[in-house]
């Protein structure tokens, strides 16, 4: 399983993405977010899904790089990416699915290209068609999410500074990382400020962090022991009376 979220934010955009891929009882490291660099032209990419379909659209989505260069709004490469999904669909699709597998492919696109007004957010689906993440819904996780959005759905908000938005990114990685066998460290962060173009990338791995963990799970414990008791005093009174032996 993936761990991918991307969060955007007035002050720009924050992505991090696990590394961790597992087949069987096999465990590796592999990158899962693709960046883009050049003159007015700054996206990252991240996937989930099943592998062998991410890989080919990814060579495909790559060998259109000249063409890509030259748009000027993100939706043009999203565009570009999501054919490149419903091209591999084309070709292989049939043939995973007569061999049980299920065509899987959910994107993350987010970046911002020179006649962007401001930096943008996508998320592609299996499909190839897409959505563009606004205010309302600040934050997307792809992959392995259950664990990990009560903390942003808390926190995030456009608002929200990037500092605190990676921070929180990262308390929802650490929650999804305890609950899931199949996500874990390294952890890679993209940063890109808006109107910017530079993206600055950056490996986490769990040495690094986990003062950082350990310190929000002593801090969890704390506030669970300050929490006020005397909403549920008078039911722990009445549980004392029932067990209470009569005579």
């Amino acid at each position: 399983m993936t761990y991918c979220l991307a969060i955007k934010v007035k002050e720009g955009l924050v992505a991090i993405a696990d590394t961790c891929i597992t087949a069987g009882s096999n465990v590796s490291i592999k990158k899962k977010v693709h960046v883009e660099q050049h003159d007015g032209h700054s996206i990252f990419i991240m996937t989930s899904g099943l592998r062998s379909v991410r890989d080919k659209v990814m060579y495909y989505f790559q060998e259109l790089s000249e063409e890509t260069k030259n748009y000027n709004k993100l939706y043009q490469v999203v565009n570009a990416f999501g054919d490149q999904i419903k091209r591999v669909a084309r070709e292989d699709k049939a043939s995973l699915l007569s061999g049980g597998l299920k065509f899987n492919l959910n994107t993350i696109i987010g970046g911002q290209l020179k006649g962007d007004e401001t930096q943008k957010l996508f998320l592609v689906y299996s499909e190839g068609n897409w959505v563009e993440l606004d205010e309302g819904s600040p934050y997307v996780i792809i992959g392995n999410s259950g664990q990990g959005k009560a903390i942003l759905n808390r926190i995030i908000n456009p608002d929200t500074t990037m500092k605190e938005a990676l921070k929180a990114g990262f308390l929802s990685f650490d929650s999804t990382r305890v609950s899931a066998n199949n996500v874990d460290f390294p952890i890679d962060v993209v940063l890109y400020k808006k109107d910017s173009f530079k993206m600055f990338e950056k490996r986490y791995d769990q040495k690094e962090l986990a003062n950082i963990s350990d310190l929000w799970a002593e801090k969890l414990k704390q506030a669970l022991v300050e929490l006020p008791e005397d909403w549920i005093d008078s039911t722990f009174n009445k549980l004392d009376e029932k067990l209470v032996p009569t005579k």
